[in-house]
Parts: C-alpha cells; structure tokens; sequence
C-alpha cells in the first residue's frame, strides 16, 4: 500500500524510552537514541523526539494506551522510528498504525536475550518482537551480528534490515596508571553484564597491583546490587573494587582516563559501546567474546585485536586473561599498540547517522506496510 509522504520534507517522529536522557540510569541504548536525534538534522531530517514512560518492554495498561495514543495522533505517511524497547512488547498496538505509517524499529538487543528471565517470559517476549518486526516496514540493527541474528531468528518475511553501528567520538590518549593496574568496568549492574562473575576472576589476581572501579547504574536491579557488593566483601576486595554508581560527561572522561585496562564480562552485548569508547582513548579492553562484542574490539590495520576475548562459557578464562595481562608486560605493550592503532581507524557517529538516515529515506519514499 502506497500513501503520501509527511508534509513539510524529511521529518521523523523519534518513540523513545520515558527514561531515555535520566542521567541517573545511563545505558549504551539511551546514549545512541540521543546521538542520532542529535545528528539527524544535520543530514536534512527534522527529529521530534516522544519520550513515552512506561515499564518497557513490559508496560502497563496505561503505558500501552499512551503509546496508541501518540501513535493515532501522527500524521498519514509520517516516518516514525521506535526504539524495540517500546515496540517489540506491543505489537498490536503497531499493526492498526502499519497502514497509515511508516513505521521502522530500532532493535538495540533482541530482548529474549537479556539475562535472567524465566523461561516462559522469554518466549513471550521473542513472540511478541517477532510479530512486532514483521509489522514494520523496516528495522535498523546496531551491528553486522545483530542483523544476522535478526534474519535468521525471526525468519522469512522480515522488512529489510539496515546496520547502523554505534560511533566513537575522538578523545585524548588516556594517561591511565602504571600502565597495568588501573581497571575500569562501564556498564550498568545487571545479571547481563557480568559483573559478579567478573569480581570472582578479579579474585584470582588478589596478589596484583590494581584496583577496579564499576561505573554503572545500580537502579536497575537492587537485589542485584546488594549480591554483588556481598560478594565483593566475601572476596576480601571492597578496598580495591569501588561501585561508582552512573557517570556521563567530564566525570566519566576522567575514569577512562584514569584507566589501563577496560573490563566486560557480559552474558549477551549486541555491540559494546563501552568497548569502542576505551579504544577511542587507546586502552586495551577484556571482555568475553559474545555476540557483536568482537565486531566492536575490532582489529588494527596490521591485524591485531587491541585487547583480550574470552570465550563466555569458560569460567576460568577471565581468570587467565588477568593473569596474562599482569604477568606479562610485553603482552601489555602489544595491546596497547593495538589500541591505539584501531583507535585510528575507529567510525564516527557521523557514519552512523548517515547509515540510519539512508534506511529513513528509503522508508519515506517506500511502500506502507501492508
């Protein structure tokens, strides 16, 4: 079905999370849904942003209303782009807009993936992205594996799917320590992210030089937080490991800076923004190799990985990889070469934008969902 495109050129209606720019409950999904918003106008697109509140991607009857609302209220043929938190757990809120809107999905993490939920809420959720990405008329993935995932789980039938990498803004060297013993984990405490398992191999390396900050909001999983701040006491560790809550901004910079070596021990990661945040500042990274996580890290023009991946499902490699790192300095030195090589040859966002923005003039100059 083919309707009019928006009056007025390029505009595009943004549906992002309520919390999107909570500086208390930042994530690598918010900080991409602004950075586009951002670079968007750029490349001749008016964004208006909807920040839509709600318990997503499992909302409440209100959170529900409010989004069928705000999508009712949209022009005919208006371009909307919704992130898959909001979209994937409500499909039948999409499929009476598909016809008059052209809508596309940003699938930031398949949400079956994230850690720790029962079995028969994954499945629900996986069945309602599912229905939910043949809705749409196209869906924007944030790496290569993403988009593999994407087609082959969900099947046959799917609208296109375009990449669109997360960038990398340039930022000064990192100074870091003593060239070892600075380490640095950005991520958010949930049981995705690893960061009990990361505490256990950090353990094993109690006779090293370093100490560790977890930078990260701990809103999202209070138990959680408490768990793992008791592990880290049983481990003899509270002087060396500090839980720094959220950081953005200067303060943030400042423990990148402060940084040798920038840890990530997750269960599933579509990407890895913090990862490609540490080697624009030329720090080695460990981290476990799953999913888009090598496709962040990446490789040096002459071929070398700027950093340590472990496989995920070997309890001791995380151990071993510390070990490595702290017993030899010439490993050190080769991954920081490697740093700060691939850091030369990182993407901006500007490619990012660019990537999105072609997938958003393709679906307003499109066919509407049928």
């Amino acid at each position: 079905m083919t309707g009019p495109a928006p009056a007025g050129g390029r505009v595009v209606h943004a549906v992002l999370p309520g919390g999107v720019a909570d500086p208390t409950a930042p994530s690598g999904g918010n900080v991409y849904d602004l950075r586009v918003c951002r670079e968007l106008p750029a490349l001749g697109w008016r964004v208006h942003r909807h920040p839509v509140p709600g318990g997503w991607p499992r909302p409440d009857a209100a959170a529900t209303a409010g989004l069928a609302r705000l999508l009712a209220g949209l022009p005919d043929g208006a371009v909307v782009l919704l992130d898959g938190l909001v979209a994937c757990g409500v499909p039948d809120v999409l499929r009476p807009e598909a016809a008059r809107l052209r809508l596309a999905v940003l699938l930031h993490l398949p949400l079956a993936d994230e850690t720790g939920l029962a079995p028969q809420a994954a499945a629900e959720l996986d069945a309602g992205e599912r229905r939910a990405l043949h809705t749409v008329a196209a869906v924007i993935a944030t790496s290569d594996w993403a988009a593999r995932r994407i087609r082959a789980h969900h099947g046959p039938g799917l609208p296109p799917v375009t990449v669109a990498r997360p960038g990398a803004d340039p930022a000064p060297l990192a100074p870091g320590t003593d060239g070892a013993g600075g380490l640095l984990c950005v991520a958010s405490v949930t049981p995705r992210k690893g960061h009990r398992r990361l505490v256990d191999a950090l353990a094993t390396v109690a006779d090293a030089p370093w100490t560790c900050t977890f930078v990260g909001g701990t809103g999202q999983d209070p138990d959680g937080v408490r768990q793992l701040r008791r592990d880290i006491a049983a481990s003899g560790l509270a002087d060396r490991i500090r839980l720094a809550g959220p950081r953005t901004g200067a303060p943030l910079a400042a423990c990148y800076a402060a940084a040798d070596l920038v840890l990530l021990a997750s269960y599933a990661e579509t990407y890895g923004m913090v990862l490609t945040e540490a080697l624009a500042r030329g720090i080695p990274v460990l981290a476990t190799a799953v999913d888009g996580v090598p496709e962040a890290v990446g490789r040096a023009p002459d071929g070398s990985v700027p950093g340590l991946l472990v496989p995920s499902d070997e309890p001791a490699a995380l151990a071993g990889a510390l070990r490595a790192w702290f017993g030899a300095p010439d490993l050190r030195q080769r991954l920081a070469v490697a740093a700060r090589a691939r850091r030369a040859i990182l993407e901006g966002w500007e490619t990012t934008s660019h990537s999105l923005a072609g997938a958003l003039e393709r679906l307003r100059n499109g066919p509407l969902s049928p």
